[in-house]
């Protein structure tokens, strides 16, 4: 049964699993290189020194793995040791060069993260109902991966198996390209006159949120998963070369839009279930204090689960409009009870 955790790295990552596990009364205890990351993850997980971890976490970036392993595996050969890379291949050649026996070591990437990093950005739910992929080898000590399994669940994330190459095909696919075109929408965005951009709206703020992520970590990852980037980046820059060629021709336009519309519906849904096609119900609210909560209140009263919203609000403004995400059922009997009680709702659309 795990009871104890070093975590080498007090970055986003390292420290919420440090904040996570420590509300499961686990001792925890928080190493960096950084003395002062070190201290606020310790603070913020209420760490103490363990001298015998069970498990031992990697949470440094790629470049560090060599030498904390030598490091880690010197002190306590008879920990288990994982790692949270965003890459799988190259944490595990270098595990297979190093002393540390390839049957003690289980590579794993939680699927969870923000665009902040460092222990201060850190959440003890960050992996609630998100996948943690493992990729055990065939020389994976079966104690050792079921040490991480027991782990995962217990931080409310949901363990999924891979082997180290079809994960970083994956992570390519589904991370780093959007990471990578995130980027490169924002980075267009230099030189575009302070005016124009006084003007966007939700979409440029949608498809850049992930552009104001930390490159010291996204070089490192996207050079070490270099070769399944590169082909998904060809087949990006073929479908721009499509588009370029397409302008003088709506038709083909409206294909490529069809094809992307049609890429975004396989997506999947919250916690990894089938996407659902929601109602949106506007209701235009007086700006003051206390609106959004006492609507919030009502969504309670009448169990009615709201997937997202949306605040449209001018500055001088004198009300702003309130968009909730709701499932059919749910959209008319909260329009319904609303209307019936003074709110300004306004019929719901698809």
């Amino acid at each position: 049964m795990l009871s104890s955790v070093r975590i080498v790295g007090a970055g986003l990552i390292g420290t919420s699993i440090g904040l996570a596990m420590s509300a499961k009364n686990l001792k925890v205890q928080m190493v960096d290189s950084d003395g002062r990351s070190q201290a606020l993850a310790t603070d913020l997980t209420g760490g103490s020194r363990i001298d015998q971890p069970d498990l031992i976490i990697f949470a440094t970036p790629l470049k560090a793995l060599s030498k904390v392993i030598e490091e880690q595996y010197a002190l306590n050969p008879k920990s288990t040791f994982m790692d949270v890379c965003s890459v799988k291949t190259e944490p595990l050649a270098i595990v297979e060069v190093s002393s540390l026996p390839v049957k003690q070591f289980v590579g794993t990437h939680p699927m969870a993260g923000r665009e902040v990093g460092g222990a201060e950005s850190a959440r003890a739910d960050l992996f609630r109902s998100r996948s943690w992929i493992i990729t055990a080898t065939p020389k994976t000590d079966p104690a050792a991966v079921a040490m991480v399994r027991e782990m995962i669940i217990e931080l409310g994330a949901t363990p999924v198996e891979l082997d180290a190459q079809s994960h970083d095909a994956a992570v390519a696919a589904i991370s780093h390209l959007p990471q990578i075109a995130a980027s490169l929408v924002a980075g267009s965005l230099h030189g575009v006159p302070r005016e124009w951009l006084d003007l966007a709206g939700a979409g440029l703020r949608d498809t850049t949120r992930i552009a104001a992520s930390d490159e010291n970590l996204w070089k490192e990852i996207i050079h070490s998963n270099a070769g399944q980037i590169k082909k998904l980046l060809i087949n990006l820059q073929n479908g721009i070369e499509a588009m370029i060629d397409s302008l003088g021709d709506q038709e083909k336009i409206a294909q490529i839009i069809a094809k992307g519309r049609e890429g975004k519906a396989l997506i999947p849904g919250k916690h990894g279930g089938i996407a659902r096609e929601y109602t949106y119900l506007p209701i235009v609210i007086d700006d003051k204090p206390g609106q959004l909560a006492a609507i919030f209140n009502e969504c309670a009263a009448m169990s009615v689960n709201v997937e997202d919203l949306a605040i449209e609000h001018s500055p001088g403004q004198l009300n702003a409009l309130i968009t909730l995400a709701l499932s059919d059922d749910d959209a008319l009997k909260l329009s319904n009870h609303l209307s019936a009680i003074g709110w300004n709702v306004h019929p719901v659309r698809k």
